[in-house]
């Protein structure tokens, strides 16, 4: 099956970031390697997704928000199980 190279380019980010079966991989790559303008942007998309990881890869969120998460989360989960109604 041929693909339109919008829907290529639209789905470039999911095989970069290994989120597609092995079947639409397949076709993607397919393509990929026989059109120039896809080479292109999927060239330029590899490039930006190794230039963010370079550069935020490595970020940290802050302790302080990381505790308000946990928290909030906790709070979410112990509202939610208090709702659930003991089987007799």
């Amino acid at each position: 099956m041929d693909l339109d190279c919008s829907a290529v380019i639209a789905d470039v980010w999911l095989l970069l970031d290994n989120e597609c079966d092995e079947t639409a991989k397949a076709r993607l790559q397919e393509h990929i390697n026989r059109c120039s303008p896809c080479i292109e942007a999927y060239g330029l998309e590899e490039k930006l997704k190794s230039l963010l990881n370079r550069k935020c890869g490595g970020d940290r969120a802050p302790d302080s928000l990381r505790q308000r998460l946990t928290m909030e989360i906790r709070t979410t989960f112990t509202s939610v199980e208090t709702r659930i109604e003991p089987a007799d």
